[in-house]
């Protein structure tokens, strides 16, 4: 089994937040990879894995990253895949690093989550593989199924819940 997406975090302080992507790819049958990389720390590496990061039969790249947060713009930069970019809270509630992964310069994008939004990250990784994956098409629209049924669920649940001033 070969992976077609890739999660790189920072460093594995970063993990917390990054597993529910991993999560949610596994709960979707979809083989990842899941890799430490520093823009910073190991920016030869970072850019060695962007750049060959296709031709190892990578589809999208999910990158996380707090504080300076460069690790999904400087992989953007090398890679012609789509990146998806998770700003990690850290220093100023993830403002930081959410506005340092939007703020690329023309040509280079990264799509971008909200701040530890990794789960979402991967449902778009998984709704960009699904146009050509029918079978992961179905998976996904079965999981946004659940979604809405929790949610039913959920309010038949308030419905029982009693207050003395509640109208409904």
């Amino acid at each position: 089994m070969k992976p077609i997406v890739s999660i790189i975090m920072g460093s594995t302080s970063d993990l917390p937040v990054m597993e529910k992507a991993c999560k949610l790819l596994d709960e979707m049958q979809v083989p990842f990879e899941v890799n430490a990389l520093s823009a910073h720390r190991t920016p030869d590496a970072v850019e060695q894995f962007a750049r060959t990061a296709k031709e190892r039969g990578l589809r999208v790249i999910i990158a996380g990253a707090g504080m300076a947060a460069a690790l999904p713009g400087v992989i953007a930069a090398s890679t012609t895949l789509p990146v998806i970019g998770v700003p990690i809270k850290g220093m100023l509630d993830g403002l930081d690093a959410m506005l340092s992964i939007i703020q690329m310069p023309p040509g280079i994008p990264v799509a971008t989550v909200g701040v530890n939004g990794a789960q979402n990250a991967a449902i778009l990784a998984v709704e960009m593989l699904a146009l050509s994956d029918e079978a992961l098409a179905q998976r996904l629209a079965d999981y946004k199924s659940g979604l809405k049924a929790k949610i039913e669920k959920a309010n038949k649940d308030l419905a029982e819940v009693k207050y003395e001033y509640k109208t409904n």
